[in-house]
């Protein structure tokens, strides 16, 4: 026997079928958004390490060049 999805809104517990279309519409959409959100938040962790990685090469760029100054 198989049990029918349910869904918790607020701390109330539902049965899908109990749901309106247009309920379980913006289910879905709150759905497919959390997964936009966490993937954005993935991709700007990404980003942000790239970012100081770049930052960490130029600032080791620079020292580079100072030392080749204070040599001459």
């Amino acid at each position: 026997m198989t049990e029918e999805k349910k869904v918790v809104i607020d701390d109330v517990e539902y049965k899908e079928s109990e749901l309106s279309d247009e309920s379980k519409v913006c289910i879905n959409h709150i759905s497919s958004l959390d997964q936009k959100i966490a993937s954005a938040q993935f991709n700007l962790a990404q980003l942000q390490v790239g970012r100081e990685g770049f930052m960490k090469m130029l600032a080791d760029s620079l020292e580079k060049k100072e030392e080749i100054v204070e040599a001459e």
